[in-house]
């Protein structure tokens, strides 16, 4: 055989073995992400008592079950701020987190008439889309996620409209999914700048739905920069839509 198809047949197997040994890297490394997001996780979770229950990986996803119901929440938040971590998700029952109610305050006894007795019940949570749409906007116009102007903090009064929302969104049907659409206001910079920034905002809000309630796959979110002004301080703004 002469020299040169020698060579034409050392070139594609010099190929075969560089592609073979890539893949073996790249396998080797998938699972030692795995197996080290795993333990930074647990780990986590120990150090906040919540021990007693499983947590595995898909590449940088993470599946909790096992957990009591009422300490499922608190345990995805926690593997959700591991570093490393893209995304989790909850199997299994939870209890979704509602306000504190103040402990009811007596008063003496009145000498005069009672007032006349009525029977006030909150009404039930909407279980269609329309009803559940309509409750977003009326909780959003009354208290709006807003932000520190230029970033993607939320204020604290933004912050507790989230959550808020993200309580009343737990308890409507399993079945729904959600999109969270993030706006800048006019003058944050270019026009990428701004579409970062409204993109940063709402993944900001996205994680407080996805851990106080809501699974992961629930949820989608968007930037639109600053292409839907309204002006002033609305601007800085999410949008929360029954998808």
């Amino acid at each position: 055989m002469s020299g040169g198809r020698r060579w034409i047949l050392v070139v594609p197997i010099a190929v075969l073995v560089t592609a073979l040994l890539a893949g073996v890297v790249t396998w080797a490394q998938g699972g030692n992400i795995q197996r080290d997001l795993t333990s930074d996780a647990q780990a986590a979770l120990a150090r906040a008592g919540l021990g007693k229950g499983t947590v595995t990986f898909d590449g940088r996803d993470a599946t909790l079950s096992g957990f009591a119901p009422d300490q499922a929440l608190r345990a995805l938040e926690i593997v959700q701020n591991v570093d490393g971590v893209r995304g989790a998700q909850l199997q299994g029952d939870v209890t979704p987190v509602a306000p504190s109610s103040e402990a009811p305050t007596t008063t003496p006894p009145s000498t005069s008439s009672p007032p006349p007795t009525t029977s006030a019940t909150a009404p039930p949570p909407p279980t269609d889309k329309a009803g559940v749409q309509a409750e977003i906007d009326r909780m959003l116009a009354e208290a709006p996620i807003t932000f520190v102007p230029d970033t993607a903090r939320l204020t604290p009064e933004g912050e507790q409209a989230a959550r808020a929302v993200a309580v009343a969104l737990a308890k409507s049907p399993g079945t729904f999914r959600y999109r969270v659409t993030g706006h800048a206001a006019r003058g944050s910079g270019s026009a990428s700048g701004a579409l970062k920034l409204s993109r940063d905002r709402a993944r900001a809000v996205t994680r407080i739905l996805t851990t106080t309630g809501l699974t992961a796959k629930r949820v989608t979110y968007r930037g639109l920069g600053d292409t839907r002004p309204t002006g002033g301080e609305d601007d800085r703004r999410v949008d929360i839509t029954v998808v």
